[in-house]
């Protein structure tokens, strides 16, 4: 559907189990590979007239799916075709583990794996699941003693694994989607959401599921009518303070703002406020706080049941003494019926501190990622929102925002008219900048001795790149005054060198790599443009540059080229700086000579062209480089690798900005020839 960011398959519900694929002496997998008799086994069991050896085979295939090298195996012998009908088995159980076995495969298969299930009309039987659940979920599928006695409720599980195949199919494929708005799929999945108060589990896979269907999906907007919208704004005013109901709150507001043509204007400015307001709900709370706080509640839970659990064996030895020798041969056999008949062991461990902190951190990460695209929407006309910016409401909050102070994280930001006042009334710049920050120590020590939590670093290091991210997109859009003034943006400039050079060793992981300096290009550009101080040492940005120039991130690189290039146009200008502007330079100039990427070479120029285009000490660093006679060499080289490397591996949009480096580049060497003719 043409989103902005990039799209990412979830994580596997749990770990996968089973055995690596055994490799011959050659080095490749063994000819009739481990898996592939599995394979054929199970799927020909899917045709068994037992409904639980079917279950046991789409179990047994769901946990085999979860490994990626198996899949291959499973694709091969029509898995898609296979499992699709045993959606719409007699057998409920059947229908649940099915659902769960396809929905294993669209998450950790790819792209690829779920454009050929749409190709193969997995839709067709999915679509028909999902309504025949939306329908059941007022019906009793099974008697309320039998549900009662079994915890469990079919119809709303397998929406639950219905819905997260229909979400995964829909985020991949253009097809999906168009099916989802042609059959009606909106109203089934809006009556799973109103089960949101009983099961917030299946209203979260829901509000996944709508927000990835009504991002750029205008066919659908017309469906949203007033009974859809209602849904939605319930679920938006739940008061539940959970971490699962902030998540769901937070997926809701984003489908709320794809679907905001639909909105009447009158209510268009209370809308965008109520977004942002539950934004900063989420990012108000501090995950390493919430880590530190859900891990002692573990602990206690777990301590609590370990002694309510040695009590009960106490009672059960004291009990079994107390009976007949008959009486007790008896009660033994009936627990070995039980426990012949219990699964708990092979139900998941309850980690539901672990869920909390993972369901915070997700909506910490899909609050950022909305509030960039609203950075980057269109403004709508000033009439349009004009309610909006007189609302009293708005006035209120704009009164409680500055009593608590001034500057870059109370002031309103520039942005379009719809998240203009509404930034500013619910802080949201304040705490976007927050989550920039590093994880305390505690909550980090927390989580690299525990291993179900350690996954959660790697999320805290999403948000902290989100919140980069978000920060970019803010000072691309904000004028100087808006920010806060010179001193709020050199507060900002030392806190990004701050989370750059605090540690001994410079950052080495692509993502925070590109964020960070995504921030400080945009953050540099911004000071350079009003001739404010920079924080940042020469010496300290050629460390960063020498760092990121390497990186295997062409867009690093493309910051860290631009970085120097702002620096060094700044430093021309200063007096006594002819000796750093010429190191700026002989970087500049080695990357434009050896970089791979043609895009990074036509940065580094531009950059150059930027540090040597006026001043004197410019002028008497070009000549202590030699820097004409070396961009009389890059030039035919240049030219010749656009003509080589150009068609097939860059964009029509890159190219065009190459064409222009080329031509800038015979401009800039007539200028440097003029000077070097007429020096001052």
């Amino acid at each position: 559907m043409g989103k902005s960011r990039v799209r990412r398959f979830r994580a596997a519900p749990f770990s996968p189990t089973g055995t690596v694929p055994r490799r011959d002496e050659d080095g490749g997998e063994d000819g009739d590979s481990e898996e592939e008799e599995p394979a054929a086994e199970l799927l020909q069991k899917l045709q068994h007239p037992s409904a639980e050896v079917r279950e046991f085979a789409c179990a047994t295939v769901s946990r085999l799916l979860q490994q990626q090298h198996v899949i291959p195996a499973f694709l091969q012998r029509d898995v898609v075709r296979c499992l699709g009908p045993m959606l719409l088995d007699h057998s409920l159980a059947v229908r649940e583990t099915a659902a769960g076995a396809l929905r294993n495969l669209s998450a950790c298969g790819g792209f690829e794996v779920c454009d050929d299930m749409v190709t193969q009309d997995i839709m067709t039987p999915l679509v028909a699941l999902l309504k025949e659940c939306s329908a059941g979920l007022d019906a009793n599928l099974l008697s309320p003693k039998k549900c009662r006695e079994m915890n469990k409720n079919y119809a709303e599980d397998i929406a639950n694994e219905a819905v997260n195949l229909l979400w995964n199919v829909c985020e991949c494929n253009n097809t999906a989607v168009s099916i989802f708005n042609k059959e009606g799929c909106l109203e089934a999945v809006l009556h799973c959401m109103k089960k949101f108060s009983t099961n917030v589990d299946l209203a979260i896979s829901v509000a996944n599921c709508l927000q990835a269907v009504t991002e750029d999906n205008p066919d659908l907007l017309a469906s949203f009518n007033a009974s859809a919208q209602q849904v939605l704004e319930t679920v938006m005013l739940c008061p539940e303070s959970t971490m699962k109901h902030i998540l769901l709150r937070t997926l809701i507001a984003g489908t709320i703002w794809n679907i905001k043509e639909t909105i009447p204007p009158g209510s268009l400015g209370s809308m965008v406020n109520a977004i942002l307001k539950i934004f900063s709900e989420s990012l108000a709370i501090d995950a390493g706080e919430t880590i530190i706080r859900m891990n002692e509640a573990e602990k206690s839970r777990l301590k609590l049941a370990a002694e309510a659990e040695t009590e009960e064996n106490m009672s059960d030895v004291t009990d079994n003494c107390a009976i007949s020798e008959d009486d007790g041969m008896e009660e033994i056999s009936e627990g070995k019926v039980e426990r012949e008949g219990d699964v708990s062991d092979l139900l998941p461990v309850d980690k539901r501190e672990l869920e909390e902190v993972t369901a915070l951190l997700m909506a910490q990460q899909t609050a950022l990622e909305i509030i960039v695209n609203m950075c980057c929407s269109e403004d709508p006309s000033d009439d349009e929102w004009e309610e909006f910016s007189s609302s009293d409401e708005s006035d209120l909050f704009m009164e409680n925002s500055y009593s608590e102070g001034s500057g870059l994280l109370m002031s309103p930001l520039c942005l379009s008219a719809e998240v203009h006042s509404a930034f500013l009334n619910n802080l949201i710049p304040k705490k976007i900048l927050e989550k920039t920050a590093f994880l305390n120590s505690v909550a980090l020590d927390i989580c690299m001795h525990n291993p179900s939590w350690k996954p959660l670093i790697k999320k805290l290091n999403t948000v902290q790149c989100r919140a980069l991210t978000c920060l970019h997109s803010i000072l691309l859009v904000s004028d100087v005054e808006c920010l806060g003034g010179a001193s709020a943006l050199q507060s900002l400039a030392q806190h990004l060198s701050q989370l750059v050079f605090s540690k001994a060793e410079l950052p080495e992981d692509t993502e925070f790599l590109e964020a960070i300096t995504s921030a400080l290009r945009a953050l540099l550009q911004t000071m350079a443009s009003k001739n404010i101080s920079q924080c940042m040492t020469p010496e300290q940005l050629l460390a960063l540059c020498e760092a990121g120039i390497h990186s295997s991130n062409a867009s690093v690189r493309v910051n860290v080229v631009s970085i120097l290039g702002i620096s060094g146009s700044v430093l021309a200008k200063v007096q006594d700086t002819a000796e750093t502007v010429k190191m700026i330079g002989k970087f500049l100039l080695e990357v434009a000579m050896k970089e791979s990427s043609l895009v990074v070479a036509g940065e580094a120029l531009d950059a150059l062209f930027d540090v040597f285009a006026d001043g004197k000490e410019a002028e008497k660093a070009a000549v202590q480089m030699k820097l004409l006679p070396a961009l009389k060499e890059i030039q035919p080289i240049f030219k010749m690798r656009i003509q080589k490397e150009g068609k097939g591996q860059y964009s029509t949009e890159q190219l065009c900005v190459l064409d222009n480096v080329k031509m800038n580049l015979r401009r800039f060497i007539a200028y440097q020839e003029t000077l070097d003719k007429n020096p001052t």
